[in-house]
């Protein structure tokens, strides 16, 4: 029986080097070998862990900060409640939870969890089972004038990014080919001019620079943020990447926590890459939104309020739980941790107020 990696070298044997866009895709995505059709990916037994899996805090804050936008939004009576790429359910799960303190918000929400794995859909449905979900592998046919609230935590990264390298004063794209020993990157010389509005200006970089493009990540928050131009709603996404557009080499594999060759196995690991906001965010002003300043996760938790949820978490916690509370805490805000080197990125139309967490919108 072939493999995944027989089916993409028999491909690029037909019709020259792939892009790295289209290998993410076939080996995330591929329907019967894509690694997100096979297995679960999250938690201590899978390949990597998210921040609603180390804290309960977390998600419990993303709900609530949810609630909070949606009172700026008017307190409609019905809204979109959408999240992308969900996991294994527990950051809705803990949203929902903490969102009980407000049952109105529950009432008016419709809730929706986009979802490209098989597998995983079996988890969610199984996790929020207490709860009236509807599940897409697209983002949904929300009704005109339907505000949407939208969040994603690690959805953004692995969306499929093209890489272009710096050769001999010009940019040259990036791609998969096949070797005696597998499958390898190659630059050959590049006609496409496709993105070229995209790079750095070369006069800026040296020979060598890897420059990194994620069209569909750019599609997709035009997309959402026309809709939420004209719907009105607020957008949140949690990612890793760097604030500014930054050069380099961010694209990765990930296994069983350990970093790992992208290009052996395909569909055997997560591959994901950095997160470019700077682009996003403009995407997001362009299309008429309010867009504050992307900031860190650790001082977007420290605004919504975790050190209170710390202290109350622990106030009937054994040793054991209080010690686990405050390591975690630590890992989610830290600057040595996941505090500086995961952002917060969001976008808004109608709210009568900034959204929490932000200094002020543009």
């Amino acid at each position: 029986m072939p493999t995944l990696e027989d089916l993409i070298t028999s491909e690029i044997i037909a019709n020259g080097p792939m892009r790295l866009d289209t290998y993410m895709e076939r080996a995330l995505l591929h329907p019967e070998f894509g690694y997100y059709q096979k297995q679960i990916p999250f938690g201590s037994k899978g390949d990597f862990v998210t921040s609603p899996e180390i804290s309960q805090m977390f998600g419990e804050l993303i709900g609530l900060w949810c609630v909070d936008t949606w009172a700026k939004l008017g307190a409609p009576s019905k809204f979109a409640f959408v999240e992308m790429g969900p996991g294994r359910g527990i950051l809705m799960q803990d949203a929902l939870r903490s969102a009980k303190l407000v049952p109105e918000f529950l009432e008016a929400a419709e809730i929706h969890l986009v979802e490209a794995s098989d597998q995983l859909i079996k988890v969610q449905q199984e996790r929020l089972k207490d709860h009236p979900i509807q599940w897409h592998s697209a983002f949904p046919d929300i009704p005109d004038g339907m505000p949407v609230i939208c969040i994603g935590n690690e959805f953004l990264d692995a969306l499929p990014i093209r890489q272009f390298q710096l050769v001999d004063g010009g940019w040259q794209e990036k791609k998969v080919t096949v070797t005696d020993d597998g499958l390898t990157f190659v630059t050959p010389p590049s006609d496409e001019a496709d993105l070229a509005d995209q790079l750095p200006s070369i006069s800026e970089c040296s020979d060598g620079d890897i420059a990194e493009i994620s069209t569909p990540a750019r599609e997709f928050i035009s997309f959402l943020a026309k809709k939420i131009k004209s719907n009105r709603g607020a957008a949140l996404f949690i990612d890793y990447g760097p604030a500014e557009n930054a050069l380099g080499d961010s694209f990765q594999a990930v296994q069983r926590h350990e970093y790992s060759n992208p290009l052996e196995n395909p569909g055997g690991k997560d591959l994901t890459a950095h997160v470019h906001f700077s682009p996003l965010r403009e995407v997001a002003l362009s299309a008429g939104c309010a867009a504050p300043a992307i900031e860190g996760q650790g001082r977007f938790l420290e605004r919504l309020g975790i050190e209170a949820r710390v202290m109350q978490l622990s106030k009937n916690a054994t040793e054991k739980q209080h010690k686990d509370i405050v390591a975690a805490h630590k890992r989610l805000v830290s600057e040595q941790e996941m505090g500086t080197l995961f952002k917060a990125f969001s976008f808004s139309s109608g709210l009568a107020a900034p959204a929490a967490g932000f200094g002020d919108a543009e």
